[in-house]
């Protein structure tokens, strides 16, 4: 697979959320997403203990099953639709219902064709950490989200488009046995939906100054 002309930081800043412009009828080769996990890690981790797996799911019962855990948890109470409705019926106006409609419509897209990406990677840890302090937290999540962002950016130089989502761990038990997981073992922490883009051209996003979320010395 050729990879993209990208120079460093352009993948850095147009490696997006991908919803909208994943190409549901391009198969994604194998080979490929062995070499971006093969990338991936390669990723820092925590006194270089590696207690963390990648599952990537292509057979399309599984995919249809996780699919429908995470459109289960988006209409469940508190869940994604539930919170839409209250903050229209909050709206002061319909240019805000508008824009909050026009804000979740990629969220919405992507549940509505989940079943259709091509590939779900499911990054997990060994180990449950509900009852960890927050520092053991922190080290027991710190090797995966480097690995993942590291497959994330892989994905992007080879032409294809990702997006961190996790709504269907409200119902994780119910995904590890659709994939055999050892629920009391292995922790998963998010799904990826992967598949090639349409047009490999991405901008880099809006976002709030540096000046704005910089905090030097003290906060």
């Amino acid at each position: 697979m050729p990879i993209l002309d990208l120079s460093i930081d352009e993948l850095l800043t147009t490696t997006r959320a991908v919803r909208k412009r994943l190409d549901f009828t391009r198969p994604v080769e194998p080979e490929v997403i062995r070499e971006c996990l093969s990338l991936a890690v390669q990723a820092p981790t925590p006194g270089s203990m590696q207690n963390w797996h990648f599952l990537v799911v292509t057979d399309s019962a599984q995919r249809a099953a996780l699919a429908a855990i995470y459109r289960k948890s988006t209409q469940a109470p508190g869940g994604q639709e539930d919170m839409l409705k209250h903050m229209i019926a909050a709206a002061a106006s319909e240019e805000e219902v508008a824009d909050l409609t026009r804000m979740f419509a990629p969220t919405r897209y992507l549940t509505e064709h989940l079943h259709e990406v091509p590939i779900h990677v499911i990054p997990c840890i060994e180990g449950r950490a509900e009852n960890l302090s927050g520092a053991s937290q922190a080290g027991h999540w710190g090797g995966i989200w480097p690995a993942t962002w590291s497959f994330m950016l892989a994905a992007r130089s080879r032409g294809l488009g990702t997006v961190l989502t996790t709504l269907h761990l409200d119902f994780e038990r119910e995904a590890a046995d659709v994939l055999s997981i050892p629920y009391d073992q292995v922790m998963q922490v998010g799904l990826i939906p992967v598949a090639y883009t349409l047009g490999t051209t991405f901008k880099p996003a809006v976002r709030k100054p540096l000046e704005n979320v910089l905090h030097w010395d003290r906060w």
